[in-house]
Order: C-alpha cells, then structure tokens, then sequence
C-alpha cells in the first residue's frame, strides 16, 4: 500500500512593495506640519544662541567684523581677508569648532524641516493645497526648501575650509564664498515668501 504525500503547494516569492516607500517618506514629510510649532520653537532657540556668540564673542575676536555668515548682500575679497586676519588662527579655530562644526552643522538641517513643516502647516489651510495629492504637497514643500539646504551648507563648506587653511583665502575662494553667502539668502527668501502667501490668502479666507 502506497501512501500519498499531499502535493507541497508553490511558493510564489512576495514582490517587494515598490510604492511603500514612496508613501512612508510621504507620510513622514506630512506630519511634521504637525510638529510645525515646536520645529519653530526649537529653530528659534538655536538662532538666538547662535546670534548670542556672534555679537558677544565672535566680534571680540575679528575687532567688531561681523561674519562672514551674517552678510547678506556679501563681500569683497579684501573684506573677506580682512575678516580672516583680524581673527587670525586662534580666532579662526574657535569659531570653526563653535560655529560650522557644531550649531551651523545643525541649523541649515533644523531651519529646513522646520521651512517644510510651515509650507505644509500654512498651505493645507488652503482648499486648493488640500486637495492636492499628499505626493504632490510633500514635493512642492521640498522643492522650495532643498536649495536653500544645498547652498547654506555649501556656504559653510567654502567658508569652513578658508578658517581651516589661511593659504587657501585667495580672490577666487573669498568670490565664491560671497557668491554663495549671498545665493543663501536668496534661496532661504523663496519659501518665507511662500509662507507668507499662504498665511495672508488664509486670513482673507476666514474674512
């Protein structure tokens, strides 16, 4: 007498969830309007601290230059020099250990998620934000925003190598410090504006 085994069924492997992804970034980028109170809150504490060193430290050790960081319209190459040589290399460590390689390691990253949070708080305000796919109203708030991310760490970056290695502070470095001081600006500029619209066609909404 034969016995027969129950035929072992086909295993069919599970097809990895191409979208899950895609939706849980979504998500993730849609609930910091949530959080959008406490992101600026948070963002505000690091600005303050961050002005406190500037004019009750850093500008004790440049003999009153501001920053470079602080200019918003940029700088000539000879007020870039002048700015390094008044620090000179004492000057030029304590504020790349206390300023770019601590809070503005933070803060470009801080000061975005919380653009993003006020883009997505202000904007879902709005009937025809709201109606947009949560896809489309997490890209819109990224686009505005990841520019002004790339520059302002670009910034530190030019900047950052200048205080690192005096030799390096020439024409062209002090140039393209400048130039990307002031497209930081520029870029930051963009989403407050749109914050802005969107806080000012809100109220007219509830008038």
């Amino acid at each position: 007498m034969t016995s027969r085994l129950p035929a072992k069924a086909r295993t069919i492997p599970a097809e990895p969830d191409q979208y899950g992804l895609g939706r849980s970034l979504t998500a993730t980028i849609l609930r910091l309007s949530r959080h959008a109170g406490a992101l600026c809150f948070l963002s505000a504490v690091v600005f303050i601290a961050m002005t406190a060193l500037e004019f009750f430290y850093f500008r004790q050790l440049s003999g009153g230059l501001p920053s470079l960081d602080m200019r918003i319209f940029g700088f000539t190459p000879d007020e870039g020099m002048a700015w390094l040589t008044a620090l000179g290399r004492r000057g030029g460590e304590i504020i790349l250990v206390w300023h770019y390689l601590t809070f503005d390691l933070l803060f470009p990253a801080l000061l975005s998620v919380t653009l993003v949070s006020l883009i997505l708080a202000t904007g879902r305000r709005l009937k025809a934000f709201r109606v947009l796919p949560a896809q489309l109203q997490s890209i819109f708030a990224l686009v505005l925003v990841l520019p002004y991310t790339l520059a302002d760490y670009a910034q530190n970056i030019a900047v950052a190598r200048l205080l690192s290695d005096f030799l390096s502070a020439n024409p062209d470095s002090l140039s393209l410090a400048s130039a990307l001081t002031v497209t930081k600006f520029a870029l930051f500029a963009i989403p407050v504006i749109v914050i802005a619209a969107f806080l000012l066609a809100g109220q007219k909404r509830q008038a």
